[in-house]
């Protein structure tokens, strides 16, 4: 069963606007960075390059963007366990699209298992969401605007003056490549908070068949 559900028709949709508006608006409440269309987008585009890159079909391209954009909406929910919950806002949300169950299942695996506490890849989909997401790392998603009062994410955010995700020449490696300025957070404060998020990508391009690399200021890390 075909199903004309589109990434255009879900970011066109009004109610599913209003959730990660809102899911955005709690984080932010928290002091958490930016978790609103620019990270989503910005991850669909990441897992539209991906899978595409790796020649997945078409169809299994247009799931990964759906999954990517209502990744987060669990968010509105708590953000403890958002994953878990984004997904079962995600499968009423497809199902009432009239989404067949095969295509479903697909997303709603990605987008439960997206968060570093309870990841795995257990698709082509969910391993290219976990990459995307946990590597959108830019000073833009910085909404603190007083740097003295940064805490170590702001930090490290705001300390990544670029950020580059790209495949190896013959395809083999997916690189981050970092530049990240000393004089506002360390490479070592960056692992202290990314280095799960690093070995999640890891495993995760393992199971696309190809290998995560990570460089920082001109060195390979991973």
């Amino acid at each position: 069963m075909s199903s004309t559900v589109t990434y255009e028709y879900i970011t066109r949709n009004p109610d599913i606007h209003t959730y990660i508006k809102n899911a955005d608006a709690a984080v932010k409440a928290q002091g958490y960075t930016e978790h609103s269309f620019a990270h989503v987008e910005k991850v669909a585009f990441t897992v539209e390059m991906i899978l595409t890159t790796l020649n997945y079909d078409s169809r299994t391209v247009e799931l990964g963007k759906i999954a990517a954009y209502l990744h987060d909406i669990g968010n509105v929910v708590n953000r403890i366990d958002h994953a878990q919950s984004g997904a079962v806002m995600a499968f009423r949300l497809l199902d009432n699209l009239n989404m067949p169950a095969e295509e479903i299942c697909a997303i709603i695996s990605a987008i439960g298992n997206h968060d570093e506490s309870t990841a795995q890849p257990l698709n082509a989909i969910s391993a290219a969401l976990i990459i995307a997401d946990k590597t959108d790392v830019r000073r833009s998603r910085v909404r603190n605007a007083d740097m003295r009062t940064f805490d170590i994410h702001d930090r490290v955010n705001y300390a990544a003056v670029e950020s580059k995700l790209f495949f190896s020449p013959d395809k083999t490696s997916l690189i981050l490549e970092l530049t990240i300025d000393n004089n506002i957070s360390s490479v070592m404060e960056y692992f202290e908070i990314f280095l799960q998020r690093m070995l999640l990508c890891k495993r995760s391009a393992e199971f696309l068949g190809i290998k995560f690399r990570l460089k920082i200021n001109g060195s390979e890390v991973i």
